[in-house]
């Protein structure tokens, strides 16, 4: 298992679009991906999931992955993340 923090930094946070892209790069890997930000922990792989955390722009989040492609999932959901979803 390996985790890595991130800063969200696009306008809309992990809302509606984004979170849309996030959700689908993360099906794009066969390792358990979540998503955790202060106490609460969710399937990174799920639209409401990530939808019930409310992440705003400037928020940390950890991504937490586990499997045989962990280190491709974390670096791939990252850069997304990173890019600002090209907003």
């Amino acid at each position: 298992m390996k985790t890595r923090e991130v800063v969200v930094t696009n306008d809309s946070g992990l809302h509606a679009r984004p979170a849309t892209f996030f959700i689908q790069k993360a099906n794009c890997y066969k390792c358990s991906i979540y998503v955790e930000k202060d106490d609460r922990k969710v399937n990174a792989k799920s639209l409401l999931g990530v939808l019930s955390l409310g992440i705003a722009k400037g928020m940390t989040i950890t991504l937490i992955a586990d499997g045989q492609d962990e280190e491709a999932a974390l670096n791939g959901l990252a850069a997304l993340v990173n890019s600002g979803f090209n907003e």
